[in-house]
């Protein structure tokens, strides 16, 4: 009888285990077009609006031009948009494994929602995301000074313009309106 239990017990055991849902043992980075869904409205301070007329939105498109190449040139590196010493802060995620990378992702966006907010599969969903301390608690990054210097920093950078937080802000800010 007690060999019949424990073979019982194991098989429930394994059918628990298998039955469990498959759950993301990090969160992806989604790109920009899951963001855009609900970010474009007003309702919702038109994040993406507000993105996609900044200079984040163009970051990787930036390291084509020629300026970039030339001064890509000075420092060794033959193509920019191939370069992770550049990648690395005009790609948002460029660094991150490929499995760390939904379908949705596409580094030709540039420095995107993602940069400062991390990686969104696990809080994108507006059930979560109308619940602040949900999204939160999902992997929503609130960004902040410190968010943005891992990539503002003169360091190897020919183009890096004084960094002040304050002003630069100002150009990204978009914050939710009341209801």
């Amino acid at each position: 009888m007690t060999k019949k239990i424990f073979v019982s017990m194991l098989v429930i055991g394994i059918v628990c285990v298998l039955a469990m849902p498959v759950v993301n043992a990090s969160p992806k980075y989604v790109g920009v077009s899951k963001c855009k869904m609900c970010h474009k409205m007003e309702k919702y301070g038109n994040s993406y609006g507000v993105w996609e007329n900044s200079l984040h939105a163009k970051a990787f498109e930036t390291l084509g031009t020629e300026k970039a190449k030339e001064n890509g040139k000075k420092h060794g590196i033959d193509d920019p948009q191939k370069s992770e010493k550049c990648l690395k802060c005009h790609v948002t995620g460029y660094d991150a494994p490929a499995d760390a990378k939904a379908e949705s992702y596409s580094m030709e966006e540039g420095v995107t929602c993602e940069a400062c907010h991390g990686p969104g599969s696990d809080y994108k969903s507006m059930k979560i995301m109308k619940d602040r301390e949900a999204a939160i608690a999902n992997g929503l990054i609130v960004g902040d000074k410190e968010t943005c210097l891992n990539c503002h920093i003169p360091e190897g950078n020919d183009f890096y313009v004084e960094f002040d937080y304050e002003k630069f802000y100002e150009k990204i800010k978009h914050e939710i309106p009341e209801e």
